[in-house]
């Protein structure tokens, strides 16, 4: 009887522990990926001290976002990017420009990569073959970078610069991008995301099919310009309740249009925060 007693116990016990071991692991992997996103926000502010105030915007004049690079190893920057002899033009992915923070203020690529973030590893180079050189004379986190870079980054291949004379409260980068490809989960549903907020008065659960996928939908870390990083319960964080992860859809900043390759931010106090879509394994 006694042994019947303990085994109905911990029938009831360990479900509670299995319970609280999850839930004390998903906050520990978003308190992780704040000082990660808060170390990536000093090296943007140390690039910008470099650069006039520029923030990270790699290519050059003209760039556009593409699926990937010319060549992410090349010898140069025209070769990387496919730029034209006035170095304008070409294409450039989002990650390229988080990269220069790799190329130019040291910054290690394990500091782009969530734990929560399945199917993301630290990029390493030589498992592409590349062993002549060195981090600093790459332009990518590969030809695949959704596997090796975890965060948004606010959209600068376009008419709208990104600088530290901006608005502080600017969302620049954040957890990846609920309504694009990822490494292991497919874009959401964007007909599911119903905001909270008037005029649409979603429930909470319609309201989270517009948070972050690797956080289980429960919020996302956001970096703001001002170079604080904050978990936000809900994507219209952004100036005036601007939504991260969408683009303006004229008035509507809180629910927004879903981004695609090429989607370009409204104005200048429209937060975009997109990444690359994830290449399928061949």
């Amino acid at each position: 009887m006694d042994a019947l007693i303990v085994l109905v116990i911990l029938g009831l016990v360990l479900p509670i522990g299995v319970t609280a071991f999850r839930h004390d692991r998903a906050h520990a992997l978003i308190f992780a990926c704040q000082g990660q996103l808060s170390d990536v926000g000093k090296a943007m502010l140390s690039y910008a001290g470099d650069y006039d105030g520029a923030l990270p915007a790699a290519g050059g004049r003209g760039t556009k976002w593409g699926p990937k690079l010319n060549n992410w190893s090349a010898a140069t920057r025209s070769q990387a990017f496919g730029l034209d002899t006035n170095q304008t033009g070409g294409e450039a992915t989002i990650s390229a420009s988080l990269y220069l923070l790799v190329r130019h203020n040291g910054v290690s690529p394990e500091s782009f990569v969530c734990g929560a973030d399945k199917g993301v590893t630290e990029f390493r180079p030589q498992k592409y073959g590349v062993i002549d050189r060195g981090l600093a004379d790459l332009w990518d986190f590969s030809a695949n970078p959704a596997r090796h870079c975890s965060y948004a980054y606010q959209m600068v291949y376009g008419p709208y610069l990104l600088a530290t004379s901006g608005e502080s409260s600017t969302a620049i980068a954040a957890d990846r991008n609920p309504w694009i490809d990822s490494p292991f989960a497919k874009a959401g549903d964007f007909s599911k995301f119903v905001p909270g907020l008037s005029p649409f008065e979603g429930t909470r659960e319609q309201e989270h099919q517009g948070n972050a996928i690797m956080h289980g939908r429960r919020g996302q870390n956001v970096l703001f310009l001002d170079g604080h990083v904050e978990y936000a319960m809900c994507p219209y964080c952004g100036y005036g309740d601007d939504n991260i992860y969408t683009s303006w859809k004229g008035k509507d900043k809180i629910r927004g249009t879903p981004p695609k390759l090429g989607s370009q931010p409204a104005n200048r106090r429209d937060s975009l925060l997109v990444n690359d879509p994830s290449v399928p394994r061949r």
